[in-house]
Formats: structure tokens, sequence, C-alpha cells
């Protein structure tokens, strides 16, 4: 794996070493050692590190980690007070000890005494080649080995294993998940890194990308440490085909924070993280039932090319209900063959609904067995890719009986039969789907939010509720502000910066009388724009210093001095240039916003949006980080809601999308290019005129770090 370390020695080790065991009842280095010694199916070497005892649980108990006799251990379980970690650490490295796990608390999330110790990690990590898995992090769980390596109390009762892998920074809401699967397709590995000093999530979803035990990644992320390495991790999970599910927190202002004081770490910005996810394949949900739902459903094979889904249930009302939140949610809706339907008409009464969605009435009732010959023939349909089958109301014994015919149903088929349990009346039919592994929704909305995720074209880019809570950073394209502002260049230095680039920009030059202005606008020729030009002035229209449609000489020697006596009476400190003179682009060109600004998490992202007021009042923007590929580009102007204005609307021409997605890959590349000493770049409005006439910049504001 390019970047990442080969984690095998760390989440399936054949020896390891407990610091901070303890034979203390109830205290975390006694359940450590329980979980190891006692509920684990461990065949390997253990050693117990406590100078104040003897022995535990018949193993004999070292004074330190350099008095253990033994040398090239794989793992290192640390719980011993924040202070005493370094020295233990350092004992590690010095035992040539691959990797260790600190479970102990008191770092970086407790202020600036616990970020240095964990910064005297980190630089232990880089000086000696020990890999650390924390601190505050609940320990790794290995559940296809029985493994806990974890002072979790609740890892005895939780060791439902399967093909899901678990990649958290939180400890708490990443065994929700864990107990969420209980049944069926549970979690095979679960890495929990907490503050992440060394080893963090890209580490755990690279080394579950190749791991051939694990067939989707479900991902909990509180912050992003290292957005190049979480971007490459997320490219090796989809170049080995395995779907990853990712809930971020911190999508709100609130959320930040807590994310913030709960790990330490970059939350980062709403549209910037969900746009990255969707760039690199990432499908993201938006609460803890929906991240193990959909991880689970993502395990199972995946819908053929063309296939729907199917409804089936005994209740008129219920099949119309379920078609119509589906029908909402844009998924699409099988039809059945002529051969299914012909088979369920002679199997179900003259007066059932044969067409999908199928409801069998209330008949079916009396003879389950017809369920499950129902439920064959609807999933051996080639146009079926998955059954959702919704029970409105427990029945008692019969809907058991009807629970049983579905799991023989399901027990039978490669393609997902979701049951979807709507009354309140947990009977015994929702335990025995429950434990059969069907693991049944509770609501009609809450199944099809999950199902859309078997069909990427029905999941939206975004929620409406994720935009709204974006943190206000989110509209990273607005003008720098202090010390940004005294590194922007001219309009005119910041546009030559770009043709030589390959951008193409209006021709034109700066003037520094009137007549040179005449000069100018004759050469470039008629009607032209006129700006003002001096970096002190990145928001030339406010301090007005634009003119446009000049269509004469006369025209032109009167703007040269009106922009003059104008922005010296608003920014009389202003160093002027001179005044650009620009050909003018015709009217009826789509105006388009370009930016590129530096994100905290993942560096560089390219911002698409109409101008005008779809960016103002709509902020119907898209985004990426840079570099971006060819398809990025076209993706990124289908996610606009405006994008339909683009190919044309009411007799409209269509505009010329290809010299648009060319111009994005340039400024992506030009952006890259710069590296870090680019801050900002804005281009607003970008002209795009119909098929085949292009796309320029009429405005560029460039910002450059001084310090590079």
């Amino acid at each position: 794996m390019t970047g990442f370390s080969d984690l095998t020695r760390l989440v399936a080790p054949r020896s390891m070493v407990i610091v901070g065991a303890s034979a203390r009842e109830g205290s975390q280095g006694r359940r450590l050692v329980d979980n190891v010694l006692v509920h684990s199916g461990f065949d390997g070497e253990v050693y117990l590190v406590n100078p104040g005892s003897k022995e535990i649980l018949g193993h004999p108990c070292y004074p330190s980690v350099a008095d253990v006799p033994a040398s090239g251990i794989d793992v290192a379980l640390v719980i011993v007070s924040a202070v005493h970690v370094l020295p233990a650490l350092e004992q590690c490295a010095a035992k040539g000890i691959a990797f260790a796990i600190v479970m102990s608390a008191g770092f970086a999330e407790t202020g600036d005494e616990g970020r240095h110790m964990e910064q005297a990690i980190a630089a232990l990590c880089r000086r000696t080649g020990l890999r650390v898995y924390g601190p505050n992090c609940p320990g790794l769980v290995n559940l296809r080995l029985g493994l806990g390596m974890t002072f979790s109390p609740a890892f005895k009762d939780d060791l439902n294993s399967g093909a899901i892998g678990l990649a958290t920074q939180g400890g708490g809401l990443g065994r929700t998940v864990l107990q969420a699967l209980s049944f069926g397709d549970g979690v095979g590995l679960w890495c929990s890194g907490g503050n992440e000093c060394d080893l963090g999530l890209p580490d755990f979803i690279a080394h579950m990308a190749v791991d051939p035990h694990i067939r989707v990644i479900a991902v909990l992320m509180e912050g992003v440490k290292d957005g190049d390495r979480l971007r490459s991790a997320l490219a090796l999970a989809r170049a080995n085909d395995k779907p990853v599910v990712i809930l971020k927190v911190g999508r709100s202002e609130q959320g930040v924070k807590a994310a913030q004081s709960h790990t330490a770490s970059i939350a980062g910005s709403a549209r910037v993280n969900s746009a990255v996810f969707r760039q690199h394949g990432a499908v993201e949900v938006q609460d803890l039932d929906e991240l193990s739902a959909v991880a689970r459903l993502l395990a199972a094979p995946r819908p053929a090319a063309g296939a729907g889904l199917a409804i089936v249930t005994f209740s008129g009302g219920t099949a119309a209900l379920a078609a119509d939140i589906a029908g909402a949610a844009g998924l699409p809706i099988a039809s059945f063959s002529p051969s299914t339907s012909a088979a369920l008409r002679e199997l179900l009464p003259a007066f059932a609904n044969i067409a999908n969605p199928l409801d069998t009435t209330a008949d079916i009732i009396r003879e389950p067995a017809l369920v499950t010959r129902c439920l064959r023939l609807v999933c051996d349909d080639p146009n079926v890719g998955a059954v959702m089958f919704p029970i409105p109301m427990d029945y008692a014994g019969i809907t058991a009986t009807m629970a049983g015919a579905i799991i023989e149903a399901a027990s039978a088929q490669a393609k997902p039969i979701v049951p979807v349990w709507m009354s309140r009346r947990m009977g015994e039919g929702f335990k025995a789907m429950e434990e059969a592994g069907l693991l049944p929704f509770l609501s009609l909305t809450d199944c099809v939010a999950a199902l859309r995720h078997l069909w990427p074209a029905a999941a939206p880019a975004a929620t409406a509720s994720a935009e709204a809570k974006a943190p206000a950073a989110a509209d990273a394209h607005h003008a720098p502000s202090g010390e940004a502002s005294s590194a922007a260049l001219s309009e005119s230095d910041g546009k030559a910066l770009l043709r030589k680039a390959g951008i193409a920009v209006p021709e034109g030059g700066v003037a520094g009388n009137d007549s040179q202005a005449v000069e100018l606008a004759k050469a470039v020729g008629f009607p032209v724009a006129m700006k003002i030009v001096s970096a002190q002035i990145p928001h030339k229209t406010e301090a007005g210093g634009v003119r446009l449609n000049l269509a004469d000489e006369q025209a032109v020697r009167s703007a040269y001095q009106s922009i003059l006596d104008t922005v010296s009476q608003r920014q009389p400190d202003a160093v002027i240039d001179g005044v650009l003179v620009e050909k003018m682009f015709p009217a009826g060109g789509r105006e388009i916003l370009i930016g590129v600004h530096r994100d905290d998490a993942f560096g560089l992202v390219l911002t698409v949006g109409l101008g005008g007021i779809f960016v103002e009042m709509l902020k119907d923007v898209a985004h990426r980080a840079l570099p971006i590929k060819p398809q990025d580009a076209s993706e990124m102007l289908r996610e606009l809601k405006g994008y339909a204005l683009l190919e044309g609307v009411r007799g409209q021409a269509p505009a010329d999308i290809a010299a648009l997605e060319d111009l994005l890959l340039r400024v992506s590349r030009f952006a890259t290019a710069q590296g870090p000493r680019l801050r900002e770049l804005d281009l607003n409005p970008v002209w795009v005129g119909r098929d085949g006439e292009g796309a320029v910049p009429l405005d560029a504001l460039v910002v450059l770090d001084p310090a590079h």
C-alpha cells in the first residue's frame, strides 16, 4: 500500500504486552486483562507489566517493559496515567515493539499540556519507527479473530462478526454501530483511533481496503487530521471496490465545536467534506442508524444494472404509501416481467394487485407459505434488484409465521429482502427477523433512505439540512481580509499569471493616461470595459472603479477620468497603477464563478457555481479538492441546481460546457502548480458563450502568500 504501513501485526498480533495490567476488579487495567486473557480466543504470548503485582490470573507481572524477557513483540497495550505514557513508549521503542495502542486519556483533548505530551509521542514515532494507535481511545477489536484489545466491559457481549470494517475516532458511538449490527453480517474489524497522534482513520481505511475479509467500510468521523492521506485511503478503497460509508460529525457550528473538543482535530467545512467524499466515491449518511443500515446493505451484492426495487406487502394502503415514499426519493421501481406476472396471477387471489407494488391481499395471512413462494418469484425476476417487504401491523403468532416465511425466502436469495416492521408492538416476528440477520427497519422513510444508496443516482449530492447547517467558512470564495488582502495581485498582474499558465483572458492592457486608454481601446476593438488597477482594491466595483460597454473614444476618455476621480474619493490611500482597458464580451453569455481557496483539512479546494443571484442567494455551488480529473469537472457542473441553464432553456442555445470543463481543469493545474503560495483565486464572472464560443474569466483576483 503506497504511503501506508502494513498493519497486520497490529490487527492480528501473535504477541503482546499489557502495560498497566491490574488485579483490581472493575479497573480499566483489569478489564483489559480479562478481555485479552479470558474473553478473547487469543493463543499467542501475553506479557503483563505492573510494578506493584507479582501475577494476575496466573500470569507473571514485570516491573517495566524493559524487564519483559521477550523481544520482537507485536503490540503493546498501554493503559497507564498520561504522564507515564511517554516513558512506557520509549521503553517499547527500545524493545523493538512494532505497535502500541494507547488507551490512556488526558492528552490534546484536555488542553496545552496534554497537547505537548501528544506531540512528544508523535516525535518519538518519527524518531524510532514505533507506530502508535491513540491515545484517548477504547482500543482495537478484531471480531473475526475473537480478539478484544480493549478495556470495554461490553466486548464479551458484542461478538457478532462479519464483512463490515468499522473505523471511528470516538469509542462510544462506534460501540453503538457495533451493537446495531449484532445479527447478520456484523463488524469483523473495529479500529477506533481516538486522538490519532500517529495512526489514524486513513491508515485504518487503507488497511481495510486491502483486507480480503472486509467487503464494506463504515466510517464515523469527527475531524480530519490529514486530508491528503484521507483522500489517498478513499481512493485505495475505491480502486479495490470496497464501498466506504461515512457519517461526518460537525456539519453545524455546534457540531464542529463538539468534535474539536472531543478529538482535538480539524472538523472542516461541511460542504467541502461532502464534496471530497463524493469525489472519491464514498457514501455520506446523516445518522448512526443510516450508517449501520447502509453498510449492511452494501456488504451484499449490488443490484444489476437496470434492476429496480420491488415492494411486496399484504396491505393495499401500505403498498401505496411505500411506493409513494420510494418514488419521491427517486428509487427505480421495477417492472415485473410477463412470466413473473403470470406466475403471481396463478398463485394469488384474483383480486390481488399483481403490479409493483405487489399487494398480495390479507388472504395471504391464512397461508404464509405463499409469502415464500411470492418472494422467490419476485427475486427471480431479472428486473428486480432488491425487495422491500413492509409489515404494517403485528398479528402475534400469525405475523411470526409470516416472518418465518420471509426468513426462509431470504436465506435462499442473493438479492436483499428488506423488511419494514411498522408497528410499535415488537412481536415475535420482529425478534425472529432480527436474529436471522434481516434487521428490519422501523419506518418506511428510514428504509428508503438506506435503500437509495444501492442505486447511487437516487442518492442526493448533499442534503438540504447539511447545506443549511454548514459553517460560514464553507463560503470561502469571498474576498480575503486582513493580511490576505496585502498579498493580492492587481487584476492585470493576476491575469498575466493566468495567461502564462494557458488560461485565456480578455485582450487588453494598462493605460497610464486617457490617450493610452484610447489607443488600447482601438487596438482591441470597441466596445471595451475599463477597470482601476490597484493591488489595494480587490473589489473594484465597490470603489467605483469599473465602467462597461464604452463604445467610442469620447466615452473612453470620460470613463478614464471618472474612474480616477471616484476611486480617489472612496479609497484615497490606494496606490493606482493605471486603468485596465479590455475587450468587452457580448451580452447573452452565462455568468459563472470559479474560485480556489485553502481548506484547513484538504488544502486547495475548487469551487464552481452559476453567477449572480445563484451564488449570492441560493449558494448554488459545487466543490472538489485539487487536483481534479475530467470526470470531476463534468460532475461538478452537473451537481449545480441551475445546470439546466447551461444546457439551454426556453429556446436558449446551450452554453459551451466543454470549454467550461476545460477551464476548470486548467484552473486546477494552475492552482496545483502554485502550491502553498496560492491563498485564493477568484474568477468572477467567467463569461461562457454559446457552444463553441469558449469560456473566459472577465475578472480575476489572485491572492498569494508573501511567505512563499
